[in-house]
């Protein structure tokens, strides 16, 4: 399953479900898709957002636990500041606009 997130601000983005369930999560959201966030609210969801990575990456984790399995065990892993950054750059945009960010099934 694919997760589109949408916001006049930008352009879409394009997640698989698990890592944006996991981002809605982090988010404060219950996971429920799709939803939205209210103009009104986005720098909350925001700075939300963006503490919770900082609180993972204090607490040592390097990766956010989806890592997919790949038969390379040189593969890189990513971090959750990783695949958080284009949600992170979209809320910044939308908080930025006064614009409200969707989510949806693709």
């Amino acid at each position: 399953m694919l997760i589109v997130f949408s916001s006049n601000a930008t352009g879409d983005i394009i997640m698989f479900g698990d890592v944006a369930e996991r981002m809605l999560e982090l988010m404060g959201h219950s996971g429920t898709i799709p939803g939205a966030i209210a103009a009104k609210d986005v720098p909350v969801v925001l700075e939300r957002l963006k503490a919770a990575i900082e609180a993972q990456n204090n607490e040592g984790h390097e990766s956010d636990g989806m890592d997919v399995e790949i038969d390379d065990e040189d593969a890189p892993q990513v971090s959750i500041a990783g695949r958080a950054f284009p949600l992170v750059q979209m809320l910044s945009r939308a908080a930025e606009e006064g614009c409200s960010v969707m989510w949806r099934k693709q």
